[in-house]
């Protein structure tokens, strides 16, 4: 049709006749290749697989872990200064908090979560070194300094 001709009633396609491009609605197809339900309306695909996430059962025994571990680095540093087996509980104390981060850490990636500024575990994509880096010398001050505080217990 021609930009100077005008339509008459008759002449308008009809919906579904192809002529407009648009969905056939007499056909019950939406435009698309998905199944349709009894009523006529298309079936949403939905994932078969649960949701990954971590679950109370799995993040109990890292919380308690972690509390008992922090609890015992903390009480001998604080309420015995002088007394001789204060640095042997916090550092049994501080090793039970490094376990518990282990443990935690595991967990997570094994959900599909990773820490910030990491790739995605199942990305494929190597982690920039500036970032790893940046986590080795925050870790590793954070030991250090626990370290030389339980020594100067003793």
């Amino acid at each position: 049709m021609d930009a100077g001709e005008s339509l008459d009633a008759g002449d308008v396609p009809q919906a579904g006749s192809g002529d407009d491009g648009g969905p056939d609605i007499h056909s019950g197809r939406n435009g698309s290749d998905a199944p349709l339900e009894a009523d006529g309306t298309p079936v949403e695909p939905h994932e078969l697989r649960p949701q990954r996430k971590l679950r109370v059962w799995q993040l109990a025994p890292i919380v308690v872990l972690s509390a008992l571990g922090s609890l015992m680095f903390a009480f001998p540093l604080a309420f015995e200064p002088g007394g001789g087996t204060g640095a042997v509980v916090s550092m049994l104390g501080l090793l039970i908090c490094g376990c518990a981060a282990g443990w935690a850490v595991a967990a997570a990636r094994r959900v599909g979560l990773s820490w910030p500024g990491l790739p995605a575990p199942d990305s494929g994509e190597r982690p920039d070194w500036r970032i790893v880096a940046l986590y080795t010398v925050v870790v590793g001050t954070v030991v250090m300094l626990a370290i030389w505080r339980v020594a100067r217990l003793s």
